[in-house]
């Protein structure tokens, strides 16, 4: 493939689906559509800077495309919507048909590789999206195991794949009142599978720092992990940059 150049394109809202209490799945499509589609790739983790106003000017903020359809001429974006707080999540919760969306990209960095024996899935609502798009590529002799951290029962929803698949729901309504390592305790209580396991860890900023050096303390080789934080507890979207910006490029999402 050509190197990937990156568009700035806009879309049009087709329509929008609440695919659990806190993950919003918005259609777009419009003219600039073949613009976008030739520089998408084929990599599952594909994302675009979505871009806002505000008075200081433009914001950009970091996106997956989960979907992208070439028939019909549309992709979809995901939207971790709980929080009234930024720009993205309080845009999709009010989206509607008609409504455009600028955006820039796509960057990308992974695609499960059919060559592993195992593949291991980690993250929150976060990296649903992508994680999505993951299964969705895999084969029907593929073997995986995910773990995701969501909200409740009800925020579990269903991630259609033909391989064969674990998934390792944890509920934060059944956690212990400041408990934050519930994925890092799953993950290490986790029987380890035979042969080369190739891994997707993002979400939270503190799998940088637990998850991630467990696996590549002699289980998983660096070139068969991708780890990226996507958000930091505590801190709103602006903390959480200028937090990013300050840490190491070779564990994070490079820009697009």
């Amino acid at each position: 493939m050509a190197k990937r150049q990156k568009v700035r394109v806009q879309l049009e809202v087709q329509r929008v689906e609440d695919i659990s209490p806190s993950l919003r799945r918005i259609v777009l499509s419009g003219d600039d559509f073949d613009t976008y589609a030739e520089q998408h790739g084929d990599d599952t983790d594909t994302y675009v800077k979505l871009i806002f106003q505000s008075d200081a000017g433009e914001v950009k903020r970091t996106y997956s495309v989960p979907f992208i359809d070439r028939e019909a001429r549309e992709i979809a974006i995901i939207f971790v919507t709980h929080a009234d707080e930024g720009f993205a999540g309080p845009w999709a919760c009010s989206a509607q048909p008609g409504d455009v969306l600028t955006f820039e990209g796509p960057g990308s960095g992974y695609r499960p590789d059919p060559t592993a024996d195992h593949h291991l899935f980690v993250g929150d609502e976060s990296a649903i999206p992508a994680i999505l798009a993951a299964l969705a590529v895999l084969s029907p002799d593929a073997r995986a195991t995910a773990f995701l951290e969501v909200d409740d029962r009800t925020h579990e929803i269903d991630l259609p794949t033909a391989a064969h698949v674990e998934v390792n729901w944890l509920h934060r309504d059944q956690m212990q009142p400041g408990e934050t390592d519930a994925l890092f305790d799953a993950v290490r209580s986790w029987e380890w599978p035979a042969g080369r396991v190739h891994a997707f860890v993002h979400g939270e900023s503190a799998l940088l720092k637990t998850v991630r050096p467990y696996l590549l303390d002699g289980r998983v080789a660096r070139s068969d992990i991708s780890v990226s934080a996507y958000w930091r507890r505590g801190v709103d979207e602006q903390g959480f940059r200028q937090w990013k910006s300050q840490q190491d490029e070779a564990v994070m999402r490079p820009e697009v």
